[in-house]
């Protein structure tokens, strides 16, 4: 073989090697995944921001509110930064101004227990605040904390006729109220990351300009009490003010607008229906007492053919029955006894 055919084939070799080799490159490529750029990560400060919609008169606690990475660009000088600002000195402070979910909390948002026109930013639309005594029986021992929300009940001694001596009577008369603080205190005392229990003497409350006018009433009329009420029964209350058409979601509202109308009625404080219990309901002996009451007070049966007011002199009776009861009731006749059976209602 000459040399020039020589050369060819050496040409022609490694143009065939790299060929064999570009062609396992390009399959190989095509078979690996495409490695995807990462999102950049933002850069900046983090920032308290709201983890739901916060309406006025929210009070903060600590699942409304964390921490999340802002662009330092939009960063402004109100903004809670972390590693600045203390969360728990956060807590128990109430929204001043509407926070939408995801917005950032600003100082000029909150207002702190203590500071001025804390109560009345704590208060809902449309809602008083008034305050009733109570004692460490009434206020369920020192149990009660901002926050809560309790029901009112009444107890007062119902006299009866003619001065008699009275029926004891407790009812509730007010239900779902919220309380704002107890005594001057808006917040939850702890110590050891346990809360503090002690007894209070005032008890302010959230109640309509109604309410607020039957607490004034009820003061006057005999003792108030509180009673507690479970979390559980504002989502049994919001479940039946919704089944009843109570509350009316318009069909374009959005999530925001059906989480601030869902709240409010959830929140409502509530009047009208109640229940009640007498003492005889409680104790037979006052039932008895009760009934000897009302047969002493009861008139006596005027008497057939006598005028009013004149006096009944021994003579002829008859007997009248009034239902089950039987009576002898004395007539003026002309000295006969007659017999008379009489039902009540005829």
């Amino acid at each position: 073989m000459d040399r020039k055919k020589m050369v060819l084939l050496i040409g022609a070799l490694i143009i065939a090697i790299g060929t064999a080799f570009a062609a396992r490159s390009m399959f190989a490529g095509a078979g690996s995944p495409q490695a995807e750029a990462a999102p950049p990560t933002p850069k900046g400060p983090k920032v308290l921001v709201a983890q739901r919609s916060l309406p006025a008169g929210t009070i903060i606690t600590a699942d409304a509110i964390s921490f999340q990475m802002w662009p330092e660009e939009l960063v402004q000088d109100a903004y809670f930064i972390d590693g600045e600002s203390d969360v728990q000195q956060l807590l128990g402070t109430v929204v001043r101004h509407q926070v939408t979910a995801g917005e950032p909390v600003t100082q000029g948002s909150l207002v702190k227990p203590g500071d001025r026109g804390f109560l009345a930013a704590a208060l809902g639309p449309g809602l008083r605040a008034v305050t009733v005594p109570v004692s460490a029986k009434t206020g369920v021992a020192g149990f009660v904390f901002p926050g809560d929300r309790v029901d009112m009940v009444l107890t007062q001694t119902v006299k009866g006729e003619n001065g008699g001596a009275g029926m004891k009577a407790s009812e509730t008369i007010l239900s779902n109220i919220r309380v704002l603080a107890t005594d001057q205190s808006t917040t939850q005392e702890t110590q050891d990351g346990k809360t503090v229990v002690r007894a209070f003497r005032t008890v302010t409350l959230e109640v309509t300009p109604r309410i607020a006018e039957k607490v004034a009433v009820a003061q006057t009329l005999g003792t108030l009490s509180l009673s507690l009420r479970s979390i559980a029964d504002n989502q049994s209350e919001l479940e039946k003010a919704i089944a009843s058409g109570a509350v009316k979601i318009p069909d374009d509202a959005t999530p925001e607008e059906e989480e601030r109308l869902l709240t409010q009625a959830a929140t409502r404080p509530t009047e009208g229906a109640t229940t009640f219990q007498t003492g005889g309901d409680v104790s037979r002996f006052q039932r008895k007492t009760v009934e000897k009451i009302e047969k002493r007070s009861a008139p006596a049966p005027a008497a057939i053919g006598v005028p009013a007011g004149k006096p009944i002199t021994a003579g002829p009776s008859v007997r009248v029955t009034r239902g089950k009861t039987t009576s002898q009731v004395p007539v003026a006749s002309g000295g006969r006894t007659s017999v008379i059976t009489s039902s009540e209602g005829e």
